[in-house]
Formats: C-alpha cells, structure tokens, sequence
C-alpha cells in the first residue's frame, strides 16, 4: 500500500496516509473533514502543479502552513 500525502480543504493541515488503491479518501486527522485533496509528491511537482490545490497566495495553501 502507498503513502500518499493529502491537505485538507477544510482547515489546510498536511497529512500523510497509508491508503489501499482501492481505499476511499481518508477524513483529516484534525477536524474530521471528509473533503481532503490528494497532494503530488515533489517528484511530480517538477512536471508541473497544476493539479495542486490552490488557496490563492502562493504554495499549496498560500503560504501559511510554513512549508511552502
């Protein structure tokens, strides 16, 4: 099983989670919100990032998380 990295649309937080292919998304571990995006990883960042989520700013949710 992959570990893929997801944030939260709700409240931003950055997760990692062991998901099965099959395997619906995950609920955010700190609010409990079932709308997540599936983040690509910094390999894939170099082709391009469109399909990022974007909360306008800059980075995956305009800078405010501190990691971008």
């Amino acid at each position: 099983m992959p570990i893929y990295e997801y944030v939260c649309m709700s409240c931003e937080s950055h997760f990692e989670e062991l998901v099965g292919m099959s395997d619906p998304d995950p609920v955010c571990p700190d609010c409990g919100n079932a709308k997540v995006a599936k983040q690509f990883s910094t390999s894939f960042a170099a082709h391009g990032t469109s399909g990022q989520p974007s909360f306008g700013g800059g980075g995956c949710c305009g800078g405010s998380c501190g990691c971008c």
